[in-house]
């Protein structure tokens, strides 16, 4: 049974000092107690200890063209759109075992940031040019091979893509990687539980039509049916053309046909949402869906800013994820997300109520947005929890001289460097700020990087 000692918690009950937490042989939370002392000398003594974030959204293949994307086009305004064909056309490059590599190194850094679980949006089943596999779901396996490699808790979230567009057109260049017709997903849903069967108990699958653009109605009913208990997440409205596209085809904003024709309720994780009404927004926070934001990404590709305070107001949840992985940090997602409010509105602190920390605030709804996301008993110091744990040095950032400071301090003016320890299911993957695979993975990762640049 592991143990660990912390001098200040995060509990359900508020923070306490001298905290023992045990660990049972199932990687869940056995016990917590308070105003204790270390059992022996094996007890691990942390500074600060916090229940550790869920990743609700990540490609992981594309941590390897993170930077690629950065020189303006020779003509026209760069764009989410642009942008997608250069990925396009580095996927063709990937091979199954590239991209097996590529994921152990963005999940090892996950940890690393103190993400202790991720959610795989996986959308690429292909060979370059669309032809299948023998194994329908060779890339899934490699992506849970990934995970075991790292020990990262998983939610594997095979995408269902059918079309090029709401018009239905065909899959063109690097989408015909992710195409799938209704038979071959079911088969795909059926080898991807398989992966995750072979994981730790901590592991789940969901479903993830892929957006309005590439699925219709039908497909998101099926889609469901098949994997009715599952997480389901999903991409809406990330851009301005993609509401346009919607609306012309439709008659409505993708938000509102959604919610108009799906039962939308505590299953679904809508990723991004950065385009909504005021109405939009009510309502969606009224169906107790999460709203899975990516600060970071959604910065990066001029995406748009997420409707915060009115959605916070109407008791919306929201979870953050790394989606494009372009830099891997908790910190920085819940620094982006409150800057964009402030940004926007001119003002300072818009997700915290009166007198409340601001990194409390923002950490604790993401905690509870990224467990309900994965399908995943976490976000929580308290029994009968899996050990999803992270513990942070206080000698890393400035600050911290109340109650909330640690978080505070950390979020505002902290990076990576502060996170020293996690715990991913009781897994002990991080000790002394690294991950206790990162030579074997980064090797392999440095070679990739390697075979995949003479090819650009």
């Amino acid at each position: 049974m592991q143990a660990i000692f912390a001098q200040n918690a995060l509990t359900p009950g508020g923070w306490q000092k001298d905290v023992l937490v045990k660990l049972d042989g199932s990687g869940r939370i056995g016990s917590v107690a308070s105003n204790t002392q270390p059992e022996n000398d094996r007890t691990v003594r942390v500074p600060v200890l916090l229940p550790a974030m869920s990743n609700l959204h990540s490609h992981t293949f594309q941590r390897a063209m993170a930077g690629l994307a950065e020189r303006r086009g020779p003509a026209g305004r760069d764009s989410f759109w642009t942008w997608r064909e250069i990925m396009y056309r580095f996927l063709d490059l990937l091979s199954p075992d590239d991209l097996e590599a590529v994921a152990a190194f963005a999940f090892m850094e996950m940890q690393e940031a103190g993400f202790a679980a991720v959610a795989e949006f996986h959308y690429v089943h292909h060979q370059p040019g669309g032809a299948p596999y023998g194994d329908v779901g060779e890339l899934s396996a490699r992506i849970a091979g990934a995970a075991e490699q790292t020990g990262i808790g998983l939610t594997l979230l095979p995408v269902l893509y059918r079309h090029g567009g709401v018009d239905q057109r065909p899959l063109q260049g690097g989408q015909k990687r992710f195409g799938n017709d209704l038979d071959r997903y079911q088969k795909l849903l059926s080898r991807a539980e398989e992966c995750v069967a072979n994981l730790s108990a901590d592991a789940h699958l969901g479903v993830a039509p892929h957006s309005l653009r590439a699925v219709g109605l039908d497909d998101l009913r099926e889609a469901q049916a098949m994997h009715p208990r599952g997480p389901l997440h999903m991409h809406i409205a990330e851009q301005l053309p993609e509401i346009d596209e919607v609306r012309a085809a439709y008659g409505r904003r993708p938000v509102e046909w959604l919610l108009d024709n799906c039962r939308v309720d505590e299953r679904w994780c809508l990723i991004h949402c950065t385009h909504m009404t005021d109405e939009e927004t009510a309502n969606l926070a009224e169906t107790g869906a999460v709203a899975g934001l990516c600060p970071v990404t959604e910065a990066n590709l001029g995406d748009g800013i997420f409707n915060g305070p009115q959605y916070q107001s109407a008791g919306g949840m929201l979870g953050i994820g790394s989606d494009s992985n372009i830099r891997i940090t908790v910190a920085e997602e819940l620094r982006q997300l409150e800057y964009s409010q402030r940004l926007r509105d001119t003002a300072r602190v818009v997700l915290a109520a009166h007198g409340q920390s601001c990194g409390r605030t923002l950490y604790d709804a993401a905690l509870a947005g990224g467990a309900q996301a994965l399908g995943r008993r976490s976000g929580a110091i308290q029994p009968g929890h899996w050990a999803d744990l992270i513990a942070i040095d206080q000698t890393e950032f400035a600050g911290a001289a109340y109650d909330d400071g640690p978080l505070d301090a950390w979020l505002f003016t902290g990076d990576n460097g502060a996170v020293r320890d996690v715990w991913s299911a009781g897994r002990h993957c991080v000790r002394e700020g690294r991950h206790i695979e990162r030579e074997a993975i980064a090797a392999r990762y440095a070679q990739t990087i390697r075979k995949l640049v003479e090819h650009l």
